[in-house]
């Protein structure tokens, strides 16, 4: 028997007794999990793995507190709840890109979350998007094991759960990471399965990225590149994610709620549902919507609004079906060593809107996510003054 498969055969064999752990420590996490995460992630094949291997339940380790995987705060009872939907087409028509400002300050201040359409991406380039990280996935394990790493600071990268051993439970999902701006490795680094294709995409990327903050500069009443100058679309970092499907879904969570650690987020979504953003105290699903990019505010540009915009707790469901698929592209400079503050613009601030938050550089508040994982509190309260 191969190593590989030995090592699924230990999981398999420490998950067999999953409902009687469960019902003698409550909610099955109370636990040494170490031997089982060190197992798995030696394997460097991922969910897609276990899944692959045949497995049947949810290892222990994946296994959430019922608080965690709770859906009652659910819009299904709440159908008026509805993530909004704002048309670019006429951005350049000045008054129609008035109310489009209007919308997506809106949005901004009390979702932090919306959708975009006729957003000049086209839809055969958003398809052979998701059809290549489906395809690089989808690979045999020793093509992708070559890039397996848990070194943050690697420009391309593919792991399962960037926090493994810090969170309280494992995550049902593999990533690939890609750092597209500024200083990209050279081309070919990036897996041949979607090489091409992710360079392409990330050129779309970066021009709707900076239309993106020109309108949010507008909706914060300032200057339309204010943001850009002060250097929030400097760079960008793809985060490819497959979410395979789950012969558990109750038990676990594709994504643990978070808030993103950057100044925005657009997302690619395939057609498989599971994303959700807490609004008003209840869980909101954002239903994929053909030709839509979703676009969500980050912590760091929370903090530089200085609460005028507002990032939003999110989270993807885990599904029997699979596999969901998506590119959140994080605008940031992370991998850049600028010691360059980010705090409050002085132009938001007054008399009865004193500064909020300390300022921090980019990579020191990545940091501080990377080494705290996913955090019960925001990363943000450790700014706030």
């Amino acid at each position: 028997m191969s190593v590989f498969a030995l090592c699924f055969q230990f999981i398999e064999t420490m998950t067999s007794s999953l409902q009687q752990i469960m019902a003698s420590t409550g909610n099955g996490l109370d636990y040494d999990k170490e031997p089982e995460l060190k197992t798995f992630d030696d394997t460097k094949a991922g969910v897609k793995g276990l899944v692959d291997s045949g497995i049947q339940s949810v290892p222990k380790f994946f296994v959430a507190s019922s608080e965690e995987t709770c859906n009652e705060k659910s819009d299904l009872r709440h159908t008026h709840f509805n993530v909004p939907i704002i048309d670019l087409r006429d951005i350049d028509k000045v008054g129609a890109r008035c109310e489009i400002v209007k919308e997506i300050g809106i949005a901004s201040s009390t979702w932090g979350f919306f959708q975009v359409v006729n957003h000049d991406i086209p839809q055969d380039i958003a398809d052979e998007v998701i059809e290549s990280i489906q395809r690089f996935n989808e690979q045999p394990n020793h093509v992708k094991e070559k890039i397996y790493s848990r070194d943050k600071m690697k420009k391309v990268r593919f792991n399962s759960n960037f926090d493994l051993y810090k969170a309280r439970f494992a995550n049902w999902r593999d990533t690939l990471s890609c750092l597209m701006a500024p200083n990209p490795p050279p081309p070919e680094e990036y897996p041949e399965a979607c090489r091409e294709i992710l360079l392409k995409f990330s050129k779309y990327v970066t021009k709707l990225g900076q239309d993106l903050f020109k309108l949010l500069s507008e909706a914060l009443g300032l200057n339309s590149n204010h943001l850009t100058n002060m250097g929030c679309a400097d760079g960008h970092v793809f985060y490819c994610h497959y979410y395979p499907a789950c012969p558990e879904p109750n038990l676990t969570l594709g994504h643990t709620k978070h808030r993103d650690p950057d100044f925005l987020t657009i997302l690619l979504q395939n057609q498989i549902g599971g994303l959700q953003v807490l609004h008003d105290n209840h869980w909101v699903n954002i239903p994929p919507v053909e030709g839509a990019l979703v676009v969500n505010v980050g912590e760091l540009l929370q903090v530089i609004s200085n609460d005028k915009f507002k990032a939003a707790e999110h989270r993807v469901l885990a599904n029997c079906a699979g596999p969901r698929l998506s590119v959140a592209c994080f605008f940031t400079t992370h991998f850049e060593p600028s010691e360059k503050l980010f705090s409050p613009i002085e132009e938001l601030l007054s008399d009865d809107s004193p500064t909020l938050y300390r300022g921090t550089s980019v990579k020191d508040y990545i940091d501080f996510f990377a080494s705290a994982g996913l955090p019960d509190d925001s990363s943000l309260s450790r700014l706030r003054l």
